[in-house]
């Protein structure tokens, strides 16, 4: 008998993933419907990657989670946050409206709460299907998940420069061996170092080879700051000295938190649930004649 399996989709992360998969390609492609010349690039690239883990990882349920507009706590404790980032591409935003009618009709429940992100919906999900004895896959394009791995968590991502839907399941020795430090040291790491996709400030003057030295050594951010005085060099001392309130707020925005007020209900979230027909339909209207094949018996 099969074990019981949670995959969970990062729907942001994924669908511009997806995009710039086809924007950033040795031949720049845009995807269009013939018979209406609708761009539906991401939409084709989302429909593929849930087709592979559905395929791939055959699991007994199923849910996704997308960002919201609104502000998050951490925009509130840093106006910065993500402020570098790029207005979304308008052929990108004509798409997400046929994202949302692509994961309706596998019959995907949506999760999404103004004041959070889609990353801690999932750490949210994720925890209480461990709570409930289940493993669960996250897949993503957002390499800030990889904290959430644990003995029950893997994260399925996209490999670098390789095809969007080839991918790397990550589990604890594999984020390790990429990362240097164990998944609950990922927020660490990115205090010290930083990270620029979400413009989170690191401590000047410490990159990642430094940084995953003092972890191993010393542990969580904490501890490094509870036993300041055993860092050396007294160089590298004076840097976190200096540093330490915005070490202390960087940790705080790249953690990923848990409990998000999102309840998972296994029952509502069964794959047994999905219209293989009203799939069908919608794969035929936008013309994605390849992909028909590949979708799952209901």
């Amino acid at each position: 008998m099969q074990k019981p399996l949670l995959v969970l989709f990062d729907g942001n992360a994924i669908v511009h993933r997806a995009y710039h998969a086809f924007q950033t390609a040795k031949r720049p492609t845009v995807l269009t419907v013939p018979k209406t010349g609708e761009i539906v690039s991401a939409v084709y690239g989302f429909a593929q990657m849930l087709l592979k883990a559905t395929n791939e990882l055959k699991p007994t349920c199923y849910a996704i989670a997308f960002d919201t507009k609104a502000p998050t706590f951490r925009h509130r404790m840093f106006d910065q946050y993500k402020a570098q980032r790029p207005a979304t591409p308008s052929e990108l935003i004509g798409q997400l409206g046929r994202v949302r009618q692509l994961v309706e009709a596998f019959s995907i429940p949506i999760f999404e709460v103004d004041g959070y992100e889609a990353d801690d919906i999932l750490g949210t999900l994720s925890k209480q299907a461990s709570e409930q004895g289940m493993d669960t896959v996250i897949v993503t394009g957002d390499a800030d998940i990889m904290q959430l791995v644990s003995d029950h968590v893997k994260i399925l991502y996209p490999k670098p420069r390789g095809s969007f839907s080839d991918t790397i399941l990550y589990d604890n020795t594999a984020v390790k061996e990429k990362y240097g430090v164990s998944p609950e040291h990922i927020a660490d790491l990115k205090a010290l170092v930083g990270d620029t996709t979400d413009n989170i400030p690191g401590v000047t003057g410490i990159g990642e080879k430094t940084a995953v030295k003092l972890i191993q050594q010393f542990g969580t951010i904490e501890q490094i700051y509870a036993r300041i005085a055993e860092v050396t060099p007294a160089k590298l001392q004076a840097l976190l000295q200096e540093n330490e309130a915005t070490a202390r707020r960087s940790k705080t925005l790249a953690t990923i938190i848990t409990t998000a007020p999102v309840t998972l209900n296994l029952d509502s979230c069964q794959l047994s649930h999905y219209d293989r027909n009203r799939v069908t339909e919608l794969f035929r209207e936008l013309e994605f004649f390849s992909l028909l094949n590949q979708l799952p018996q209901s």
